[in-house]
């Protein structure tokens, strides 16, 4: 695989809200270093070794000090949207997969698997309409299954938007991710109150660089997340009991 020469035109690839200079150089990408970057090599690399490959590789770092990772094609959704339930089941499978592949990480620590912790549709790749691999890697983290599950499932299932179609319909698909992961029942039973914590770590999260002076994002986009974070937070526990209903139905 090349890593791409000196002479190599950069192309800016769409990032997320928080990571600005991502590149594509030939067929790698190049991401500004951070202090998660040893972290996600070391990761990435034990995910190679592991056999999975729904994750880009890391290649070392270029003379910028820039990680420099493959280039995964594919397509990444430009907003979040809804996601049919053939798509929703593969994202849960790939996500799945992730997890039983670090699980040898974990033997001597309380966490059952290295979370991605934001495995939401903007950080997939997806291939002839089907998500096969997870980028953006700088939150992953030793955690419990149900904090990516509970993630995932408000990303790629809910939304409070009308046209989302109503929350029995969203809980529906909530029940397809957790059979295609294989959530165990005690699990089942968990994952409502789940993604309520996720949305309320979200809430704080966003809180916190709002109230950062030094916040590179515009002030009045981080409110516009802060409040849409806060009414998804409402909508979800407001149906709660739909959740439970559909996680919990024969």
């Amino acid at each position: 695989m090349s890593q791409g020469g000196e002479h190599d035109t950069e192309q800016p690839l769409a990032g997320g809200r928080l990571t600005a200079g991502v590149v594509r150089v030939g067929d790698t990408a190049r991401r500004p270093a951070s202090p998660a970057s040893r972290y996600v090599a070391r990761l990435l690399t034990h995910l190679v070794r592991k056999g999975f490959d729904g994750c880009p590789q890391h290649l070392g770092w270029d003379q910028y000090g820039r990680d420099i990772l493959s280039f995964v094609p594919g397509h990444v959704p430009p907003r979040w949207q809804h996601f049919t339930d053939d798509q929703v089941g593969q994202a849960a499978t790939l996500l799945r997969q992730l997890h039983d592949a670090t699980r040898d990480l974990m033997p001597s620590l309380r966490e059952e698997v290295v979370c991605h912790h934001d495995p939401g549709p903007n950080n997939t790749v997806f291939r002839d309409g089907q998500p096969i691999a997870f980028i953006d890697f700088d939150f992953a983290a030793p955690g419990h299954p149900l904090e990516d599950v509970g993630y995932m499932a408000w990303a790629w299932c809910i939304s409070s938007r009308p046209d989302r179609g109503p929350a029995t319909e969203q809980a529906r698909q909530v029940r397809i991710l957790a059979d295609a992961y294989g959530l165990s029942p005690i699990d089942r039973d968990r994952l409502p109150a789940a993604i309520g914590e996720r949305l309320r770590r979200n809430e704080a999260f966003w809180r916190d660089i709002l109230d950062d002076e030094a916040a590179s994002v515009p002030r009045a986009r981080l409110g516009e997340v802060l409040a849409w974070t806060r009414r998804e937070l409402a909508y979800t526990e407001a149906n709660r009991k739909t959740f439970i209903a559909a996680l919990n139905s024969a």
